[in-house]
């Protein structure tokens, strides 16, 4: 098990909130830890979210209760009859994500049984309200996530794995089986960067100093995530179309393998040049020419294709799949070069992200 910056953050605050709702010896404390745990969020903007709802859902919560108590008592039938209302409203104003926070200030009121209910209640309420308030303080300031660091790392090794199976499948050399069980895994990874993805889209903290760098940045990954998007389709093409490129004569065999190399390497190229570890400055484009000319390579294989006899047109669409699919991706590499070098041309002093190894 892997302990994350959101593991520390919830100890922390639930620590902060014991502490103050202690300093300021107010009665129950415990209420204050259990909504911390509730609050913490990933990152700040999703926290800001939070709160916002939560502090909604708290008065709305507080208010039923209340209500029920000085019409109904504090029955725990009459308890369920609150939290069935409170819940339907809060479906109503779309606070459904801060249902569990105001069904523990509905509790935490009801139970109350004193002549100075009104008073107390407010007391618990402004106890819960503490527990939130530490939350987004603690999201604030301790553990800042790494989102690009994470991000980043995870296109890459995303990446690496597929280049490695488009280099073998190429070569007729991948063991289908595992290649499969392999795709699959990597498409769910990739469902998994989508998340980060949004995670560090989101994350807009009050310290960023290039809203504008960080707004292209965001581009550029984007564009990243469809390029290792786009290589992954055609592993898959690939692996489906085994048998046809088994029978294809050795040139044009030759041909596909030289030009997937080619740019299975500018892809690579790409990667070190986002990370600062290959030129920035400039375009990649003149380095991979043999790659560029898509018209030849697609030229060679529509003759070839357009040639054969009725009974192979199945196959023969499969495999304008194939070279579809790999024009396509040599143009978005291309076009992920040219973000690069704008990027690196206005943004000469921001700092290539981070990158762990696994």
């Amino acid at each position: 098990m892997k302990l994350g910056a959101r593991i520390f953050k919830t100890g922390i605050a639930i620590v902060l909130a014991l502490y103050i709702a202690e300093f300021l010896e107010l009665p129950s404390p415990v209420f204050a830890g259990i909504a911390a745990v509730f609050a913490i969020q990933p990152n700040i903007y999703r926290s800001y979210l939070t709160v916002i709802e939560q502090i909604q859902a708290n008065i709305i919560g507080a208010g039923i209760a209340i209500l029920f108590v000085l019409l109904f008592g504090n029955h725990i039938i009459i308890v369920g009859l609150a939290a069935i209302i409170a819940i339907i409203i809060l479906l109503k104003f779309n606070l459904e994500k801060s249902v569990g926070l105001a069904l523990v200030t509905i509790i935490a009121i009801m139970e109350v049984q004193n002549e100075q209910f009104v008073q107390f209640s407010m007391i618990r309420l402004f106890n819960i309200s503490i527990g939130v308030a530490s939350s987004f303080l603690v999201n604030l300031v301790f553990l800042p996530p790494k989102y690009e660091t994470k991000l980043f790392s995870s296109i890459n090794q995303v990446t690496e794995d597929i280049l490695m199976w488009i280099r073998l499948t190429s070569r007729n050399a991948s063991e289908s089986s595992l290649l499969k069980k392999d795709m699959m895994k990597q498409r769910e990874k990739i469902m998994k960067i989508d998340q980060m993805f949004l995670l560090y889209k989101e994350d807009r903290t009050p310290f960023k100093k290039n809203l504008r760098a960080k707004k292209r940045k965001i581009v550029l990954y984007r564009k990243l995530i469809l390029t290792t998007r786009r290589s992954l389709d055609i592993l898959q093409r690939l692996n489906q179309c085994e048998n046809e490129l088994h029978h294809l004569n050795p040139d044009l065999q030759r041909t596909l393998q030289d030009h997937l190399d080619c740019l299975v390497s500018y892809h690579e190229h790409l990667l070190l040049r986002f990370i600062g570890k290959a030129k920035t400055t400039e375009t990649s484009e003149n380095l991979f020419k043999p790659c560029m000319n898509r018209d030849e390579f697609m030229h060679m294989f529509a003759d070839k294709i357009y040639k054969r006899n009725d009974e192979e047109i199945t196959s023969s669409i499969r495999l304008l799949h194939i070279v579809s699919s790999i024009l396509e991706y040599g143009e978005k590499l291309e076009h992920l070069d040219h973000l690069m070098t704008s990027f690196y041309k206005y943004h000469k002093d921001d700092e290539a992200p981070e990158y762990e190894e696994e």
